[in-house]
């Protein structure tokens, strides 16, 4: 099975995704003829950085010919533009019955919000509001009609709409509001929409089977928005991140944006460590700013899993024995058995087959490891009427697994426990320890197996 695996050990956000997808081999020109494709009066910037030591392709949308700024050039143009000028507050209040998105959703009033790793970005507009004006931007209705018209396949078309209604949504809950009342404004949108879509793109370029996540890596401090000062992650963001594994390294600033964790919520499949994976390539993707000591990058890897098989599990190469048997005394069988497992095969087992002759025969079947093989081959022939005995190699995979004792009323009983990723798939009793007791205390078998998986699941509980 192929995968991508999504390290984010320092955050992410939209346009750091679109530069790990590019510098994983997604081209260029997809992402531009996307761009062209919206056509919504944006161009994309494609460069190489480094961050910390680590060479990274940086992705930067213009709108109407303008690049973001960091935060804290924006906040100090802020400060002077809000300056009551001739008794006019320009400062852009809203309608209270719509909820206003800027660029990644959190800003001061009137401009664009946050990078992963940058403080809040601002995209100046080409076009001004007179005073006591504002215009509310696009809602999610003209936003899924832009993308809906623009050509691209219909499954990215599909994925972009639901990242964008995946942070509408988030965003709806956090201010009580209607989803369909959410506004983008006009400049955040076209910026959100650049990164949501191309990252929808990208993805199916990737033609992998899914994407894994690691855990995401939030940051701290807090930010100043134009709802007053917030804590890092922000209120949208730890809406979008629910049931994904977070923690911070105490970095603080943001690093997850709510288009970050929005785009991650719809795209990766699961969260998980590092799979075990035959690496094929990688990509990094760039943030805005370059933190001393820490590479301010997302990592895309991509190569093959073992389809379908646990993460956690172990594989191993056995030995595969087999003989035919037709004149043997069925009382010998059981014999022959008990001591091929007494010898060390992993297992034994039998099946009818119909032989030469139309003479009913037996299919013994050993398995052993492959230092073993010699010798449980050697008691075939021994114990058996065999005069050959087959042998290839095959592959064996594994769960984890795991003995535990538990209490019943007549004893302590071991029980087998399976796990997957680290959850449990299965256990049970050990017979061996079940028919002991059983014949002990004169109680049916079933009955001792019953009360040992109780007795499991109740510990479960507790």
């Amino acid at each position: 099975m192929r995968i991508a695996y999504l390290d984010c050990f320092s955050g992410m956000s939209g346009d750091m995704f679109l530069g790990a997808l590019v510098d994983a081999g997604v081209p260029a020109k997809l992402f531009e003829d996307t761009v062209a494709a919206l056509n919504i009066g944006a161009r994309l910037e494609i460069s190489r950085v480094t961050r910390s030591g680590i060479s990274a392709t940086k992705v930067d949308v213009f709108v109407n010919g303008e690049k973001e700024l960091p935060r804290e050039v924006f906040l100090e143009q802020q400060n002077r533009a809000q300056k009551p000028e001739h008794g006019h507050d320009h400062s852009h209040r809203h309608a209270p019955e719509h909820v206003e998105l800027r660029e990644h959703n959190y800003s001061q009033p009137g401009h664009d919000g946050t990078r992963a790793g940058a403080p809040a970005p601002h995209r100046h507009e080409s076009h001004q509001h007179e005073p006591g004006q504002h215009g509310h931007g696009r809602g999610l209705s003209e936003i899924r009609e832009i993308i809906r018209k623009a050509e691209i396949s219909k499954s990215a078309k599909r994925t972009a709409i639901a990242i964008f209604e995946a942070l509408g949504a988030a965003e709806a809950k956090i201010h009580n509001s209607d989803i369909e009342k959410v506004h983008f404004h006009e400049v955040g949108a076209v910026d959100a929409m650049v990164d949501i879509v191309c990252s929808s793109v990208g993805a199916e370029a990737l033609a992998v089977d899914e994407i894994v996540c690691s855990p995401l890596n939030v940051g701290g401090g807090t930010v100043k928005c134009a709802h007053g000062v917030l804590p890092v992650p922000v209120p949208a963001t730890v809406e979008l991140l629910q049931g994904a594994p977070v923690y911070s390294s105490g970095i603080q600033v943001e690093l997850v944006t709510p288009t970050g964790a929005a785009i991650v919520k719809t795209l990766a499949k699961r969260f998980a460590p590092f799979p075990a994976m035959t690496i094929e390539k990688s990509g990094y993707g760039a943030g805005t700013r370059d933190f001393p000591g820490h590479a301010n990058v997302v990592r895309l890897t991509i190569g093959e899993s073992r389809a379908g098989l646990a993460e956690n599990s172990s594989q191993e190469t056995i030995c595969v024995l087999e003989a035919n048997l037709d004149d043997l005394n069925p009382q010998v069988f059981g014999y022959v058995i008990e001591r091929l497992l007494e010898a060390g095969a992993l297992d034994t087992f039998a099946a009818p087959v119909q032989m030469k002759k139309n003479r009913p025969g037996i299919l013994l079947t050993v398995l052993s490891k492959p230092e073993d093989a010699s010798r449980l081959t050697q008691i075939i022939f021994t114990e058996t009427s065999t005069l050959g005995v087959r042998r290839r190699e095959e592959q064996r995979q594994t769960l984890a697994r795991k003995w535990i004792n538990v209490v019943t009323r007549w004893g302590d009983i071991r029980l087998k426990i399976a796990s997957m990723n680290g959850t449990v798939t299965n256990y049970a009793p050990e017979y061996e320890d079940c028919k002991k007791i059983a014949a002990e205390h004169h109680v049916p078998l079933k009955r001792v197996m019953n009360e040992a998986m109780e007795a499991y699941s109740k510990a479960l509980k507790s």
